[in-house]
């Protein structure tokens, strides 16, 4: 197969060629392994190398290519949350089971230890955070190579601030992304997570806008979008994102439906009911489990209103503009 056909068959391949200083349309009528011998074993010595490590390296970059394009491997199904000891010492009664496609409010007041769960969640902790908790990953313990490594993660997480410090514009960080990931597409994935993202934020920004200098809710729509419709992450952790200037619940609509695991601390009820159980803090350790009831799912329909309302009240004052009062009459 000549290089050509290589590369109309994998674009991204010409990173590899790259990394050796070589231009692959050059020799786009060879073979691979012929290189070795048109650029002289003396060529690839000055590059670190040698032509068989070359050959050899190219279908080990194929590999992990294909690999990354297709996830870590494994599917996370579910992840569990064997107990551990509040602040006082005393042990958490039970564990929790989290699955694909739930969503789960952690709740409690502030201080209570919410960041705490999401932190032993996000390092899959293994009684070695000062919870003492246990994360299994589909029942099992992770290996150390799972909870350390910085590739392959499948866990995503939204603090509450965020901020940028690369001197990108949106549309190159995204098309940065796009193409480490290998999507097909590149420039239909961009245009999608640009434009969901103004959807869920507060103000509207442009694909040039530099990522230094969105505010902290664009940034945080940016990354909700992005995470969603980008991501290999099947499990997102979530703080406090009714705090982001979002559109909360559109937000936690897209990230469900991409069949992700989903906990998100948080005080709002309208969140805390939307979620599938409920996780209750108190004192550092997990002291309820509560399923969300038909009864609690039948007002959210009202809750929603008073929300849009607030939501609309929120616009006004952002815009400057005097409050019209007429919609919050009963």
């Amino acid at each position: 197969m000549t290089i050509n056909e290589l590369r109309k068959m994998m674009p991204w391949i010409e990173d590899y060629f790259s990394a050796f200083a070589i231009d692959p349309a050059q020799f786009g009528s060879r073979k691979l392994e012929e290189l070795g011998s048109i650029l002289g074993e003396d060529y690839f010595i000055e590059m670190g190398s040698s032509s068989l490590a070359f050959t050899d390296g190219f279908f080990l970059f194929i590999e992990q290519a294909r690999a990354l394009q297709q996830g870590s491997g494994s599917t996370v199904e579910s992840l569990t949350v064997l107990p551990g000891r509040n602040k006082n010492g005393e042990n958490e009664a039970f564990s929790v089971n989290l699955k694909k496609g739930e969503v789960t409010a952690i709740v409690g007041p502030t201080g209570s230890g919410k960041s705490r769960l999401l932190a032993d969640i996000e390092s899959l902790a293994q009684e070695d955070t000062p919870t003492g908790r246990k994360i299994l990953v589909n029942g099992r313990a992770p290996g150390d190579e799972e909870r350390f490594s910085t590739e392959g993660r499948f866990i995503a997480q939204l603090s509450q601030n965020m901020n940028f410090v690369m001197d990108l514009s949106v549309e190159e960080f995204l098309t940065m992304h796009a193409e480490s990931r290998m999507v097909d597409e590149v420039s239909r994935i961009v245009q999608k997570i640009y434009d969901t993202a103004n959807i869920l934020a507060g103000e509207p920004f442009s694909r040039e806008t530099p990522v230094t200098e969105l505010s902290g809710g664009q940034s945080r729509a940016l990354m909700i979008a992005d995470t969603a419709l980008l991501s290999p992450a099947s499990v997102v952790l979530i703080d406090e994102i009714e705090n982001a200037g979002v559109d909360k619940v559109r937000s936690l609509k897209l990230l469900v439906s991409n069949n992700k695991i989903v906990l998100i601390s948080t005080h709002d009820p309208l969140l805390a009911l939307s979620a599938d159980q409920r996780l209750v803090i108190q004192n550092g350790g997990i002291s309820k489990l509560i399923k969300t009831t038909l009864n609690e799912k039948k007002y959210l329909k009202s809750l929603e209103k008073i929300d849009r309302k607030l939501t609309l009240l929120r616009n006004q004052l952002r815009m400057g503009k005097e409050i019209d009062f007429s919609d919050f009459l009963v």
